[in-house]
C-alpha cells in the first residue's frame, strides 16, 4: 500500500511541474497544443520509468566516483529509443517537440528521481515511483498545453471548438508562463484543502 503513495504523489502531492517546478524548459517550450504536452510527457515517462528500472537493478555494481555519468549514459541510451521511434512512427509530432525530445537526457525529473529514488530503492518501489512521476508530469503538460490551445486557439486535441480566434498570447512564450501561473495556484489551493481535512 505505501507503495502506490509513491504512485499518487506525482499527480498533485508532488507533481514535478505544479509543485517541484522541475522541467520547467520543455514544460513552457513544446505546450502549446495539448497533444504536443501529452506526447512529451508520455516520451518523458518512458524514460523516466526505464532508467529507474535499470538504475534500481545495477546500483550495486555501479563505483560511487561514476555513478552520475553511469545514469546519464542509461538515461541517454532510452531517450535514444524514444527519440527514433517517434521519428519513425509520429513524424509529425517528432518535428514539433523538435530538439526537447534528446532535452530529456538533461531533464532534472530523470536524473533527479535516478539518483534520489531509483538507486536507493529496489526494482518494484522505483517502477511505481517512475510511473507516478511520469504520469504526473504528462498529466500537468497535457493540462498546460490543452488550457493554452482552447485559450488560444479554441481548439481542444486538435478539434475545433470555439469559432474565430482565440487569444494569442496564449499560443506565445508569454501565454505559457500566464497559465502555468494560475495552474500552480490552483494544485496549491486543492493541496491546502487537502491537508486540511
Amino acid at each position: 500500500m505505501n507503495q502506490w503513495k509513491n504512485f499518487t504523489k506525482g499527480f498533485l502531492r508532488e507533481n514535478p511541474v505544479f509543485i517541484l517546478l522541475l522541467g520547467l524548459c520543455p514544460t513552457l517550450g513544446v505546450t502549446t497544443t495539448a497533444i504536443n504536452g501529452l506526447g512529451m510527457g508520455l516520451a518523458t515517462t518512458f524514460v523516466l520509468v526505464m532508467s529507474n528500472i535499470v538504475i534500481s537493478l545495477i546500483k550495486g555494481v555501479i563505483p560511487d566516483k561514476v555513478r552520475i555519468p553511469s545514469f546519464i549514459v542509461v538515461i541517454a541510451s532510452f531517450v535514444t529509443v524514444v527519440d527514433l521511434v517517434m521519428a519513425g512512427y509520429a513524424p509529425a509530432l517528432h518535428a514539433q517537440l523538435g530538439l526537447f525530445i534528446p532535452l530529456i537526457v538533461v531533464n532534472c525529473i530523470v536524473l533527479g528521481r535516478a539518483e534520489g529514488f531509483a538507486s536507493k530503492n529496489n526494482l518494484i518501489t522505483s517502477l511505481i515511483d517512475g510511473l507516478g512521476m511520469g504520469f504526473g508530469f504528462a498529466f500537468a503538460l497535457t493540462i498546460l498545453g490543452g488550457a493554452r490551445e482552447l485559450l488560444g486557439s479554441g481548439a481542444l486535441f486538435g478539434y475545433k471548438f470555439i469559432q474565430g480566434d482565440g487569444m494569442l498570447v496564449f499560443v506565445l512564450a508569454p501565454g505559457a508562463f500566464i497559465v502555468l501561473g494560475y495552474l500552480i495556484a490552483i494544485v496549491r489551493k486543492i493541496n491546502n484543502k487537502r491537508a486540511q481535512t
